[in-house]
């Protein structure tokens, strides 16, 4: 992975961890962690997020097996052909319905969810409404991301709009909005998760709103994007669904308010940190790692948090000139770096990540699970999800 300039190296062993076996039981699982190279955008992570992320992977694979039946029995409940263009989205089946075993994503909201039941004190079934729901809506926003922004493929299969056509796409994402607030709804205490759900929603769809309307915004001059509005585009686009996930599974498993709150703004926190580091991998991250072409989110003019910083310096004209030309990649990226463009993003994602902890903190969770949560916020910044 290419290095990222830091201020601070970050070198972390981590402590022996609990690690619940297949048959639910849990023994002491010592582990210790290579040293992280200065300037990794995983460094970002503070320790008690890093701890245990070796048992990240089981941790999601646990969560969707807890979650896949309750899903799959809500996406049987829609109209047959809806309900294919559902599980071809969740990677379930082919065009036509022949059964798949496509990536459908790791599961991060819906562990999120059960994780933060358990983290409630609650056992994690409590939480599994609350991951069906938001695995539901994040995966409906993906079926209209995908057509508002032509994306023809997605997880290495055609998107569903391809597949489909954009009306049925537009439909299934439908379907499957209202099956979310239906299988909250139906739950003891589903007012108080509608809420909350649509709350997160309204917020998602601001943020997608914001996002599109940046790409036709000046490079400079009083009217271009601004960090602080791109902060608040990342914890609405990117921020409110995850913390709606954490706090949601905290709700159905009998939090009170102050809890599902705390976990809410570790959510929207860790999106805008997630978001930041995504984009600076985007300018200067390894294509072997990420999956992206060098200088990708350059080539497309993308105003993501670096850009915007190093736009509002005296090299930003330099630096505009040479975006809306679209030519000479690397030279935008040395000069968007030598404006300070790359540090004051990953200073801003460390303290994103910085007040994660702070949130956590603050209200009491049941440790095990606690420590399975901190590890999954810290995953998502140190991984492509």
């Amino acid at each position: 992975m290419t290095a990222l300039p830091m201020a601070v190296q970050a070198e972390h062993v981590a402590p022996a961890a609990r690690r619940p076996t297949p048959q639910g039981d849990t023994h002491d699982a010592p582990r210790t962690a290579r040293p992280t190279r200065q300037g990794e955008p995983h460094a970002l992570a503070a320790d008690a997020l890093a701890a245990g992320a070796d048992d990240i992977p089981w941790v999601l694979d646990r969560c969707r097996a807890l979650v896949r039946p309750s899903l799959e029995e809500a996406v049987g409940r829609l109209h047959p052909w809806v309900g294919e263009m559902a599980a071809y989205s969740f990677g379930w089946c082919e065009v036509g319905g022949a059964p798949a075993d496509a990536s459908g994503g790791k599961g991060v909201r819906q562990a999120l969810a059960v994780l933060g039941a358990e983290a409630a004190g609650a056992p994690g079934r409590a939480g599994v409404a609350a991951a069906v729901a938001v695995e539901l809506v994040h995966t409906f926003s993906l079926l209209h991301d995908d057509i508002m922004d032509g994306d023809g493929d997605r997880r290495g299969r055609p998107t569903a709009w391809k597949a489909y056509g954009t009306g049925p796409a537009v439909l299934a994402g439908d379907a499957l909005f209202a099956l979310a607030v239906e299988t909250l709804a139906a739950e003891p205490g589903g007012a108080r998760a509608v809420r909350a759900l649509s709350v997160a929603l309204g917020d998602l769809v601001r943020g997608q709103a914001d996002d599109l309307l940046f790409a036709d915004r000046p490079w400079t001059g009083p009217e271009r994007v601004r960090p602080d509005e791109y902060r608040a585009m990342a914890e609405h686009k990117t921020g409110a669904l995850l913390g709606c996930a954490a706090a949601l599974g905290a709700v159905l498993g009998g939090a009170g308010p102050e809890t599902a709150a705390a976990l809410d703004r570790a959510g929207r926190h860790l999106g805008v940190a997630f978001q930041i580091v995504d984009d600076v991998l985007g300018i200067w991250g390894d294509p072997r790692v990420t999956g992206k072409p060098v200088h990708g989110d350059l080539r497309e003019r993308k105003k993501t948090f670096p850009v915007l910083v190093a736009l509002g310096s005296p090299m930003g004209v330099r630096i505009a000139d040479l975006l809306e030309s679209g030519e000479a990649p690397q030279t935008a990226a040395t000069l968007i770096e030598e404006a300070g463009g790359r540090s004051a993003a990953l200073t801003e994602a460390r303290r994103h990540i910085t007040a994660v902890e702070t949130a956590l903190a603050g209200v009491p969770l049941t440790a095990g699970a606690a420590g399975e949560l901190r590890s999954l916020l810290g995953y998502l910044v140190r991984r492509d999800v």
